[in-house]
C-alpha cells in the first residue's frame, strides 16, 4: 500500500522560538496540577506511594517527585500510574487543557475540580 503525504503551504514561521523561560513555566504548571491529580487519586484508592510504586514498577521516590511538581511524567509513566490504581489516564491529567495558538501564543488552562462533600463516619 502507498502512502501519500500531503504538503502544506501554510508553515508557522520561528515555531520552535518559545522562550525556554515560557516553556520552563508551563512545564511547572503541568507537573503542580498533575502532582496535585496523582496525590489525591492515590489516596482516593489508598495506597501509600511505596504501595504505588510498588504496584506501577516505580520507585517510591519517583511517586514522591511526581506529588510534589519535580517532574513530569513521560505516557508511558503516566499509563503505568492510571493502570495500578485502576483509573483511566484522564483522571490524572483532570483539569488540564492547552489552547492552540500561534508558536507564541497557545497556552496551558487549568480548571478546579469540585471538591466532593465528605462523608461522615458511619454514612454511605
Amino acid at each position: 500500500m502507498r502512502s501519500t503525504v500531503c504538503r502544506t503551504e501554510h508553515r508557522v514561521h520561528n515555531a520552535a522560538r518559545v522562550r525556554p523561560a515560557e516553556r520552563r513555566e508551563r512545564s511547572e504548571e503541568v507537573a503542580i496540577r498533575f502532582g496535585r491529580n496523582l496525590a489525591r487519586c492515590r489516596r482516593l484508592a489508598g495506597l501509600s506511594q511505596e504501595e504505588l510504586g510498588a504496584r506501577a514498577s516505580l520507585h517510591r521516590t519517583q511517586i514522591g517527585m511526581l506529588e510534589h511538581a519535580m517532574r513530569v511524567p513521560r505516557i508511558d509513566t503516566l499509563i503505568q500510574l492510571a493502570g495500578a490504581m485502576a483509573i483511566p489516564p484522564s483522571e490524572l491529567l483532570e483539569g488540564i487543557h492547552w489552547t492552540p495558538g500561534d508558536a507564541r501564543n497557545g497556552r496551558f488552562s487549568f480548571t478546579e475540580r469540585p471538591t466532593p462533600p465528605r462523608n461522615r463516619r458511619g454514612e454511605n
